[in-house]
């Protein structure tokens, strides 16, 4: 009963905050993201930010934060290797708007299907949140913050897009053991970002390696967790292992 109740604290703070946004009251925003320039020439993208209770292998560790239960998750997907744009990284689903897109709304439950098969018909949309830009790949992209009304089973849908969807526990993703910074030093030049480790489990719940998220895809969860009052202490200065692909493409997919 107390994991239910639990979750439903987790919803109705994900709808306050989509709501305060709405409203114009929702705060400062993504503070990573703050005074970033908008090229003229962005394109416009969301993305699905899906949070409810569907891990068939809950976290073992109990998040201080009282709206995190052991089962809460987010959904999230691994690019695919060959793409040209980020690829190989850990991704929300999603991606522009079409021209049959009424709203980024729309857009991100389009992709969000396409990508890894859900039916939207079960995803109840809590609202968009603020429009954040990407000047690497000149886009401006809207989160969309949902939740599972009716889950429904997930999986890579194209090969050439994802390599693997999955699910991820909250918890572990605020566990401080998990976190860390990615550093990116070029050219005499250093950039810094938030970083989780999300260890893989198999069918049975065996260990099956991990992911790392970090980028576009830290940078919210990061932001969104610190405006829920989700975030935990951790080490600000523990460096987190980056492989990274090729950067000299900064072509879309």
């Amino acid at each position: 009963m107390r994991a239910d109740h639990t979750t439903q604290n987790a919803r109705a703070q994900l709808a306050t905050l989509a709501g305060a946004v709405a409203s114009g009251s929702g705060g400062p925003g993504f503070e990573a993201f703050a005074g970033l320039p908008i090229a003229a020439n962005s394109r416009a993208a969301a993305v699905l930010m899906l949070f409810g209770v569907l891990d068939g292998q809950p976290s073992d560790r109990e998040a201080q934060a009282d709206a995190v239960s052991r089962n809460l998750d987010v959904l999230l997907l691994k690019r695919a290797s060959t793409l040209r744009s980020n690829p190989s990284q850990i991704a929300f689903p999603g991606g522009r708007l079409d021209p049959g897109d009424d709203s980024p709304i729309a857009a991100a439950l389009r992709e969000a299907e396409e990508e890894t098969g859900l039916d939207p018909a079960g995803v109840e949309v809590l609202g968009a949140l603020e429009t954040v830009p990407l000047a690497f790949t000149q886009h401006v992209v809207v989160p969309v913050l949902a939740w599972w009304r009716h889950p429904s089973p997930v999986r890579v849908v194209d090969e050439a897009e994802s390599s693997d969807v999955f699910r991820a526990p909250v918890a572990e993703l605020l566990d401080p053991a998990n976190r860390g910074v990615t550093v990116i030093r070029r050219d005499d030049q250093e950039w810094r970002g938030p970083g989780f480790l999300v260890r893989r489990v198999d069918a049975r719940g065996e260990p099956d390696g991990e992911h790392l998220v970090w980028g576009f895809t830290g940078m919210l969860l990061e932001g969104l967790f610190d405006r829920l009052g989700w975030t935990e202490p951790w080490d600000r200065a523990r460096e987190l292992p980056l492989v990274l692909p090729d950067l000299d493409s900064s072509s879309a997919r």
